[in-house]
C-alpha cells in the first residue's frame, strides 16, 4: 500500500519543502531550485509524488517510477508534454512510496 497524497505532503513539509501552489489536482512544493508536485488525484498513492523529468536519471538510483509519465495542465513548473492531445499538458515522473521513512530517504538522496 502506498502513502496517500496528504501523507506525502506532510513528509515534504517535514523535510523542508514549502508549498507554494494549490489546485484541485495538485500541490506544488519548492525547495531551493527543486520543484515537485503532490498528485492529489492519486487516491491510493501510487503516483502521489511527481518529480521534474530532468531528474529521472538520478531518481532511478533511489526509486523506481510507478509509471513512465504523469501529465497535467496543473504542472506549470514542468515541461510541456508534446505527445499529449492537450496542448497545455505538462509532465513529470510519478513515484509512490510505501512508508514515510522510504519517502524521507528518497527526498534526502535526491534533494539534500
Amino acid at each position: 500500500m502506498y502513502l496517500r497524497p496528504d501523507e506525502v505532503a506532510r513528509v515534504l513539509e517535514n523535510t523542508g519543502f514549502e508549498r507554494d501552489s494549490i489546485t484541485d489536482q495538485a500541490y506544488g512544493y519548492r525547495k531551493g531550485e527543486h520543484y515537485v508536485y503532490v498528485n492529489r488525484e492519486a487516491r491510493m498513492g501510487r503516483t502521489a509524488l511527481v518529480i521534474h523529468p530532468a531528474l529521472k536519471e538520478k531518481s532511478v538510483h533511489f526509486a523506481t517510477p510507478t509509471s513512465p509519465v504523469r501529465a497535467s495542465e496543473q504542472y506549470l513548473e514542468f515541461p510541456l508534454d508534446l505527445s499529449s492531445d492537450a496542448p497545455s499538458a505538462r509532465y513529470g515522473i510519478p513515484h509512490g512510496f510505501s512508508s514515510r521513512d522510504a519517502l524521507s530517504r528518497y527526498l534526502y538522496s535526491m534533494f539534500l
